[in-house]
């Protein structure tokens, strides 16, 4: 992926996610919200992400979110 074809996301989830499932979501990083949430946070290019948010429907679990985060990234 090269940086111009890539974002970095905040996918936010109903739930909490074991971090068993990680390893999952392509490089995405799960974090457990004080609110019954988790948040994946990561870089994708579209194709990626589109990836991620097919992963998220076969699990079952509701999509509260998709947010693109602006700023650098690696």
């Amino acid at each position: 992926m090269s940086g111009q074809d890539c974002g970095r996301y905040e996918i936010r989830l109903e739930g909490h996610l074991a971090s068993r499932w990680s390893a999952w979501f392509d490089g995405f990083t799960l974090t457990p919200g004080a609110d019954g949430t988790t948040v994946l946070t990561g870089v994708a290019d579209q194709a990626a992400l589109h990836g991620v948010l097919r992963k998220v429907a076969d699990l079952g679990v509701p999509l509260i979110s998709l947010t693109s985060i602006q700023g650098d990234h690696p």
